[in-house]
């Protein structure tokens, strides 16, 4: 029995930036795999420390919990990698991913890169799967998005979260923003982690944490204020999706920021549905400002710089 708050045997995680997603890598003797594989631009990093826990051995399986491009964004370059790894998705995007329809995907709708990637298994919501030497059950968690999964090893009662839930919150509840009411299954997916006894979370972004109770408190505050008033969720998904971009380039000159904040279609889903009577100028200076005010980001030399 796996001493609770503490990872089972095999398990690293490797927590990354906000751009990428931690990556969860289990080895054992025979096998080894990955859970989540963070951005496309970190591709080179991650398979760096990737191959640092694995230490010559060969990766078997690429599992991703859901596929937004900071989770799904390096498949492509561990599969080239190592060839002989079986990528392992949920299987709601995956008749789009098997003819990488990408403007039905999130990577277009939000201004973010995925290289493309096909998949040879599915991870179905109440099987399981071998990760290292253990067993882990699939969770359906729908809310950030409608598809993505959670893994549960219920010896060690360790949940890998994905962004379901945070040590202080949970993702953007992307469906909500396109008009697809989503808090009701934020809500059913924390209550199911509640049930679920979870001794310890590996989430999506951020530290192993093992104080489920109090992130499950945080995040039920939170939720009750998105319900409230969803203009601020709204805003901060805006908010969100800039903070990504200037992670990804570091520095934006304003004709490329307002390139891209103009050529995403979620932008514009977003301004259409909460906030009509600005346009798209006024909303991105609206967020921009934001970004600042919040010491998230700094205008230098007409630039939008990531601090």
């Amino acid at each position: 029995m796996t001493a609770v708050g503490v990872l089972p045997d095999g398990v690293t995680v490797l927590e990354r930036g906000w751009l990428s997603s931690n990556n969860v890598v289990f080895v054992d003797a025979e096998r080894a795999a990955i859970v989540d594989t963070g951005y496309a631009t970190h591709s080179a990093q991650t398979i760096g420390l990737v191959n640092e826990v694995l230490q010559g051995r060969k990766l078997d399986r690429i599992v991703n919990t859901h596929l937004h491009s900071d989770h799904c964004g390096g498949n492509a370059a561990l599969r080239e990698e190592f060839s002989s790894a079986r990528i392992w998705i949920p299987p709601g995007d995956a008749p789009l991913i098997a003819e990488w329809k990408v403007e039905e995907l999130s990577f277009l709708q939000t201004g973010q890169e995925c290289e493309r990637f096909g998949f040879d298994e599915l991870l179905q919501p109440g099987s399981s799967i071998e990760l290292g030497a253990l067993a882990w059950q699939v969770h359906a968690a729908p809310g950030h998005d409608p598809h993505s999964i959670m893994l549960f090893e219920p010896r060690s009662r360790t949940l890998i979260s994905a962004d379901a839930l945070w040590e202080k919150g949970f993702g953007v509840v992307f469906p909500e923003l396109a008009g697809e009411p989503s808090f009701e299954e934020v809500a059913a997916t924390l209550d199911h982690i509640d049930e679920l006894r979870s001794a310890l979370i590996i989430p999506g972004h951020g530290r192993v944490f093992s104080d489920v109770g109090a992130a499950l408190s945080v995040a039920r505050k939170r939720l009750d204020f998105y319900q409230a008033e969803p203009e601020r969720h709204a805003r901060h998904a805006l908010k969100v999706l800039m903070k990504f971009k200037l992670l990804e380039r570091s520095r934006l000159d304003f004709e490329t920021l307002q390139a891209w904040w103009n050529g995403t279609p979620y932008v514009e889903t977003i301004r259409k549905k909460f906030f009509e009577s600005e346009s798209l100028d006024e909303l991105r200076d609206d967020i921009v400002a934001a970004l600042v005010s919040s010491n998230n980001a700094r205008v230098n030399a007409g630039n939008l710089v990531d601090c």
